[in-house]
């Protein structure tokens, strides 16, 4: 018969192995056979991720014309064309081009998530079928197939173990376990977590050790790898910060320009009856001086400088705008294992009879030391510490090995590592122990015993067994400790309980003298006739650089929230050592029975989250940004790739990272370090505020413009510059004046202000108030420049002169005002804190000699000579305009504002 297609709700782990094999209708002993499995093969399909169709390269190049700014851009640059100013149309065009080209080959990245999670499924897999093994394309596995899975073999689909000898299986990149998990056949609970399923072997993990024989209960999307990666392709990417407040704007100013556009031509035309070439071409330069076609090539340009700061701090920048997106963020959700911690077993205690020890350092390298009352010891000097220590390096399969590129990295498993690291803490020389000490017979560690025994002797006709384990086994086979006392079965058990309560991982190290005839080891030799050696208690321990990142993310108004799929115990004692609150810990299991509203009630009041599935995290991210929270979500497992392509910007590890969590990540992190996070915020701050100078910059700038053609065109007069010299200034300021902001270094105290509210829009009310002052003192000061000059006499071509070079002077000195929100120019730093800017203002000067005195350009502009005498207004109004602005950043500073 053929079963029903098997499901998560199946419950495959609660059910004993002979009624799992009677739910598929399979045999232990001969599998399913080749018509069977073919059938089942056309029921279920093949074990593979199903394909996602994508978006052709045609559409997602289009796609990037879709912006309400580049359609401001597109037509400033048919303005332009109009005109029959093909440089300055080409200009703008190019900058069209190139902003969908950096947009189209970011986007192509950013689709790679399902191919490499589809990556981590296994190629090839061992079956039995028909009562024969036969090596077959993992892709036709079929539920009911009974698969050999060996150490160092990829899982090849979601199995239920019906046999099983010392299996143990790395499910880190699942479930973010930081060691691997003993597996066995027994029943579990129905309601258990995933990482509590000791039973099931889940696709895409790995085995570390062992053998074993699996049922198929789930292939491809079936799977739980399946379900992740068909959560990835569910999970819509999220409009970031910049974006949305870019989007908000173009909108805005384009309906603005169209309405002052068109009341301006209506007025012109029937209230002054002026021609209506005329009062067209006023209305063309109203435009062409409102529209900031510089915008989208300075935003390009600062996110662009932005990405290259972050890259020589070992943060890649996936998609550009990730870039402003992290100075946003009001919330951090991070993953625990490889991320807050090392993800490598360190030893951090040592319990011996009569003393208590703690060791300093972490993760493989041997660096580090012991103290004793807060006290540094010598450990050479320690009788008991010296022994403890040479078991736990000769009682051991794993290996350490020094790259001076990688540094210290193990083959093996990680508690052995970690052991090993600490007999070297202890001076312990692992190649001097071999030769004195050499082994003559192992009993490997098996989950049914609990333990690992290896036998001894010293050359002088000493025998003896070393015996490390899990401290409720390996106590109950001691009868004395090292002093030669009776073992104290409450105190040890206390001391074991005392270290599980913080998220210590304990085991047991022990001895025995043989006779001098043994030559090999037999489990009847373990019995109650060892010597009790200590303890040892172990954690991946949180990065020491992590702890200070999770400070600095805290002073910076940042929340941080640890979403982890360990115990909570664990989850809670690695918080407390990150400076999280530990009052409350949310679990998955907690999760599960909430409705939305009670999630996002719970997950404000914790910082730690354990036993989280990849829908949990799923949840969480979606609870946060339900309450107004921008979310950056980091991780390095598979488990967590919904998550961060979910979140308003994800954050991988790129070198101990899965390939999953990098393609649906934003931001990939080259040394795995969560403090690279707070350098990443700084910056994405920093970026922001050079944005928002460039807006703060433009806008008055293009405002006053704009202002002096609606003055003219309301009053009656005649127009102080034309739309071809409006261009000129857009287009020098752009490439000189707003191009030295993207240069702008961080302003001081960037990282002691809280985050910018989400829904905060891109023109704040004091930001709005600035630009309305700077735009009318431009309006003023040219009008008075251009007014002045007709006064004394002089043609209208001169005048027109006078008055660009008046809107240019004002705009270069409003430079040095807006490199500071609102702190002092007066500042030491003014002309060296961005060099670029002072090279740009020469270069500007130098261009507006041209335009004044070269007689090309006297004659594409209309332009004629300045004598001293106009120059001398020009420079005094610059100056004065420099000082009301300066004036108003001093009430500002009065009433203790900081920002825009």
């Amino acid at each position: 018969m053929t079963p029903s297609t098997p499901d998560a709700g199946a419950g495959w782990h609660a059910r004993e192995t002979d009624d799992a094999l009677a739910g598929l209708a399979s045999n232990r002993t001969s599998g399913l056979t080749a018509a069977e499995a073919h059938q089942r093969l056309q029921a279920h399909g093949p074990n593979a991720l199903p394909s996602v169709g994508r978006r052709s390269r045609w559409l997602r190049l289009a796609m990037q014309f879709h912006n309400p700014l580049i359609y401001v851009l597109l037509l400033a640059g048919g303005m332009t064309v109009a005109l029959q100013d093909y440089i300055d149309a080409g200009v703008i065009f190019g900058v069209v081009v190139i902003n969908a080209l950096i947009g189209f080959v970011q986007e192509g990245k950013a689709e790679k998530a399902l191919e490499a999670v589809q990556a981590m499924l296994a190629s090839h897999a061992t079956v039995l079928r028909g009562g024969e093994l036969h090596e077959i394309d993992a892709t036709r596995l079929v539920p009911g197939d009974i698969v050999l899975v060996e150490s160092g073999a990829r899982v090849p689909a979601d199995l239920r173990l019906i046999r099983s000898r010392n299996l143990r299986i790395n499910e880190a990149a699942l479930t973010g376990e930081s060691v691997p998990v003993d597996k066995n056949v027994d029943a579990v609970d129905a309601a258990a977590a995933l990482a509590d399923r000791r039973n099931m072997a889940y696709s895409g993990t790995t085995v570390s050790v062992g053998q074993a024989h699996g049922l198929v209960v789930a292939t491809g999307r079936e799977t739980e790898i399946g379900r992740i990666g068909t959560l990835v392709g569910q999970v819509q990417a999220l409009a970031t910060p910049l974006t949305r407040r870019l989007d908000q704007f173009a909108r805005q100013i384009t309906l603005l320009i169209l309405v002052v556009g068109l009341l301006t031509f209506l007025f012109g035309y029937f209230g002054r009856e002026l021609p209506m070439l005329e009062i067209f071409l006023a209305v063309v330069g109203l435009a062409v001086a409102a529209i900031p076609e510089g915008l989208p090539a300075i935003v390009t340009i600062v996110l662009a400088i932005g990405t290259r700061a972050m890259a020589r701090n070992n943060t890649i920048v996936r998609r550009l705008p990730a870039v402003e997106t992290l100075g946003s963020v009001t919330v951090v959700c991070s993953d625990k294992t490889g991320t807050l911690t090392r993800n490598e077993m360190t030893a951090v205690a040592v319990i011996v009879p009569g003393a208590r020890y703690a060791v300093s350092g972490s993760g493989y390298a041997p660096e580090g030391g012991f103290q004793r009352d807060d006290a540094a010891v010598d450990p050479d000097q320690q009788p008991a510490l010296q022994a403890l220590a040479r078991c736990a390096l000769l009682c051991n399969d794993a290996q350490l090995k020094h790259d001076d590129q990688a540094g210290w990295q193990l083959v093996g498993d990680p508690t052995e590592g970690a052991l090993l690291t600490l007999a070297r803490k202890a001076g312990v020389d692992a190649q001097d122990a071999a030769l004195q000490l050499p082994r003559i017979d192992v009993i490997p560690f098996e989950s049914e015993h609990r333990f690992m025994a290896t036998l001894h002797h010293d050359h002088a006709g000493h025998r003896f067994i070393l015996l490390k384990g899990a401290p409720e086994r390996v106590l109950g086979l001691c009868v004395r400790d090292a002093d030669g006392n009776p073992v104290d079965p409450a105190y040890w058990q206390q001391q074991v309980h005392a270290a599980a309560a913080i998220g210590q991982r304990v085991l047991a190290l022990a001895r025995r003298d043989m006779p001098l005839d043994t030559h090999e080891l037999a489990m009847d030799d373990i019995g109650p006739h060892f010597t009790l050696l200590g303890l040892v208690g172990l954690i991946d321990p949180p990065r020491e650089e992590a702890i200070a990142a999770v400070a600095d993310c805290r002073g910076a108004g940042l929340r941080v929230k640890m979403i982890t799929g360990d115990h909570a115990v664990t989850a809670s004692a690695i918080g407390a050592q990150l400076g999280l609150a530990t009052g409350r810990v949310l679990t998955g299991d907690a999760i599960q029975d909430m409705d939305e509203a009670q999630l996002r009630n719970a997950v404000l009041e914790t910082d730690i989250i354990a036993r989280a599935s990849p829908e949990h995290k799923l949840r969480l991210v979606a609870a946060l940004q339900a309450e107004g929270e921008l979310v950056a979500m980091t991780g390095d497992g598979v488990n967590d790739a919904p998550a961060l392509k979910a979140a308003d910007i994800g954050v991988a590890m790129g070198h101990k990272g899965t390939d999953a969590a990098r393609e649906a990540a934003d931001l990939v992190l080259t040394d795995d370090n969560f403090a690279t996070i707070a350098a990443a915020v700084r910056e994405g701050r920093v970026v922001f505020d050079n944005i928002k100078k460039s807006l703060l910059f433009i806008l008055p700038t293009n405002g006053g413009e704009a202002g002096v053609i609606l003055l003219a065109v309301f009053a009656g007069l005649a127009l102080p510059v034309t739309a071809g010299q409006i261009l000129w200034i857009n287009m020098v300021t752009t490439i000189t004046l707003a191009l030295a902001l993207a240069f702008e270094p961080a302003e001081s105290g960037v990282m002691r202000r809280p985050p910018r509210k989400p829904r905060e829009p891109l023109i704040t009310p004091l930001l709005g108030l600035r630009i309305a002052i700077v735009s009318l003192l431009m309006v003023l000061v040219t009008f008075a420049v251009f007014e002045w000059e007709l006064a004394r006499g002089n043609s209208i071509d001169t005048a027109r002169t006078a008055a660009v070079n008046m809107l240019v002077v004002g705009e270069l000195v409003y430079l040095f005002n807006v490199r500071f929100f609102t702190a002092t120019a007066f500042d030491r730093t003014l002309f060296t804190g961005n060099t670029v800017a002072s090279a740009m203002a020469l270069i500007l000067i130098a261009l507006q000699l041209l335009f004044t005195y070269a007689p090309t350009l006297q004659h594409v502009f209309q332009t004629t000579a300045l004598d001293a005498a106009s120059w001398a207004l020009i420079v005094a109004l610059g100056l004065a305009k420099f000082l009301v602005v300066e004036a108003e950043k001093w009430i500002l500073r009065r009433n203790r504002i900081r920002s825009l």
